[in-house]
């Protein structure tokens, strides 16, 4: 999933970002994110299917858990302050990436709900 985040903005930044404003860029790369992500999540979990819908939670939850560490890691290791980071996150101002974890915990589950039944017909 790392990878396909920084190849996601890799393409926001060097290609339509410089046709429209930063915040439409960020919108858009988040709804391209939550898209590519769930074509992996699905993939990953129609190949290796939980035993049970609450252990495709806890896969999304754990998930969610890497996702942080790198972002926030990542981050402030490039030298953002927090607050900057966190900024992301605002959705009075716009910033829909909160959309990104909350995709990350439940895509599991409902890629479990999907995938279950389709096996079992």
């Amino acid at each position: 999933m790392p990878f396909i985040a920084v190849i996601n903005g890799t393409v926001r930044d060097l290609w339509y970002i410089d046709y429209m404003e930063e915040l439409a860029a960020h919108q858009i790369s988040t709804i391209t994110l939550i898209i590519l992500l769930w074509v992996y999540i699905n993939f990953i979990i129609k190949k290796y299917m939980p035993a049970t819908g609450k252990q495709a939670f806890l896969i999304g939850l754990f998930w969610l858990a890497l996702t942080l560490i790198f972002e926030f890691g990542l981050g402030l290791a490039r030298g953002n302050s927090l607050s900057q980071l966190l900024d992301n996150y605002n959705m009075l101002k716009g910033r829909i990436w909160v959309l990104i974890p909350i995709w990350i915990i439940i895509a599991p589950y409902i890629a479990y709900r999907i995938n279950k039944n389709d096996t079992s017909n």
